[in-house]
């Protein structure tokens, strides 16, 4: 009786220090996050003002608006004009600044709240994050009721796949009724759109197609192999993700370029289907490959510290690993680079809409810094740095209804705007260097951004990251 009695007492210490742990790592937590806190930084508090002596990039049409005032009224605009009462209102001066929509992620893969800060820190005032998990729910209500700041954010499902697709990272649908039952699950649960993904099944997929029709939810689709790649282009399917996939898919991971003219016209017969391209990830490999320290470079240190620990890593190491048993490794991986550009030179040149992902999250692609990168990769491509601008602006606005707010600088819209020194119509570096950013209205000076870098860059929430993935492993 002595055994079990002390037994029992070791067991409840255990249960709770545990609890100790748990308790002092979210309220840790939600302490280190009160910089976003809006009811707590006077600074978030204004967002009816007038800004003089700025240079306005409308994106609703390739033009340049020069010594422009613009009127923001509790975070819309109101009036662009270049004569606006100044007596009326607080004014900014610009200074002879140039000021566009901001920048639209559509592929991210978000983990923390500090990550918002980085997004916004990088001229991206919303997101499109395309895991969805527990967390995201919580964190766009944040957003959502104004008590943290950050990006527009807006979250897919789970990512469904078929029953042979073996990942926790993948929700397994077994059956059509399965997909049915939580196509309407997600719609509950307040989701924004379905993620599906690679090992979907054809009577799963048409299930999933079907239900989110009648549930009004449309879908950004992560092509799947089990069907062909043309099932992709469905109406509830506003955009197809990856580059790569083209290649891997429709082309059998060959570089045929017949075969790849083939596909643009499949997306030119389509509906108004976009495609985001997410080059930089891909491209990463070729710099992991190419860089044997990239895992200590200063990029990574904004990584969320679980996903560098354990998925930035696990791909360097993969991909070392590849290169020292296979010499053709590089070459291969630049030469699929390069058809990338080239497919999105073709896409782009049949009138396709092209939005900009990164597929910011994993691997060695950190949230907000990787959008530039995004972004010059298409000027490589071939695009005017207008057409580029478009990618993240007013392309991405056309795609979802709860985009149509945003995306282009115009009476009415939400003012979410990115403030820069020089034109980024001749130089789109002008955007990794924001000179403040405005979300909702709020504005944010360079000082403020460059403090949601630092204090991204210290972050020490690898147990909380760790506790919400739990979570959703235990309930989806």
């Amino acid at each position: 009786m002595n055994f079990l009695k002390r037994f029992f007492q070791l067991i409840g210490v255990a249960v709770l220090l545990l609890l100790f742990i748990l308790i002092f790592t979210f309220l840790r937590d939600r302490h280190n996050l009160m910089y976003l806190s809006i009811e707590n930084n006077a600074l978030f508090h204004q967002n009816t003002y007038l800004i003089k002596n700025v240079n306005v990039i409308p994106m609703s049409s390739d033009t340049l608006l020069r010594n422009q005032m613009i009127l923001i009224k509790e975070g819309e605009i109101s009036d662009i004009s270049q004569n606006i009462p100044e007596s009326d209102w607080k004014v900014i001066d610009g200074d002879g600044a140039y000021i566009l929509p901001g920048l639209i992620d559509m592929h991210v893969h978000v983990w923390d709240e500090y990550e918002l800060g980085v997004y916004l820190a990088n001229g991206v005032t919303a997101v499109r994050n395309l895991w969805g998990q527990p967390m995201h729910l919580r964190m766009k209500q944040a957003i959502n009721e104004e008590k943290i700041i950050g990006p527009l954010f807006f979250t897919s499902s789970p990512k469904l796949t078929g029953p042979v697709y073996i990942g926790d990272d993948n929700l397994q649908m077994n059956s059509p009724q399965e997909a049915i039952d939580k196509v309407k699950e997600y719609k509950l649960k307040g989701y924004d759109f379905i993620k599906t993904y690679n090992g979907l099944t054809r009577d799963i997929y048409d299930a999933v197609i079907k239900e989110s029709r009648k549930q009004g939810l449309e879908i950004a689709a992560h092509p799947s192999s089990e069907v062909p790649y043309f099932y992709h282009i469905e109406n509830e399917v506003v955009t197809i993700e990856h580059a790569e996939d083209i290649v891997q898919q429709p082309l059998h991971y060959r570089l045929d370029t017949n075969k790849l003219n083939e596909v643009v016209a499949l997306f030119k017969s389509g509906p108004n289907v976009s495609f985001c391209p997410t080059l930089v990830v891909f491209h990463n490999i070729y710099r992991m490959l190419m860089d044997d320290s990239i895992l200590n470079s200063k990029q990574l240190t904004f990584m969320n510290p679980l996903i560098r620990k354990v998925d930035s890593k696990a791909q360097f190491d993969r991909w070392s690993q590849t290169k020292s048993t296979d010499a053709t490794i590089v070459n291969r991986i630049k030469a699929q680079h390069n058809f990338h550009l080239l497919a999105i030179n073709k896409l782009h040149k049949a009138g396709v809409n092209i939005v900009a992902g990164t597929d910011a999250g994993i691997g060695i692609t950190p949230a907000g810094f990787s959008i530039h990168e995004e972004l010059n990769l298409y000027k490589q491509a071939g695009m005017s740095n207008f057409e580029v601008l478009k990618t993240a602006t007013v392309n991405a606005s056309q795609t979802h209804d709860f985009l149509n707010n945003v995306g282009t600088l115009e009476v009415g819209k939400i003012a979410n705007l990115i403030m820069v020194e020089n034109n980024p119509l001749i130089d789109l570096d002008e955007l990794s260097k924001p000179k403040s950013v405005i979300i909702k209205g709020r504005y944010l000076s360079n000082e403020v951004l460059n403090s949601f870098k630092n204090k991204a860059m210290k972050r020490e929430n690898l147990l909380m990251t760790g506790l919400k993935y739990l979570e959703y492993l235990i309930f989806e």
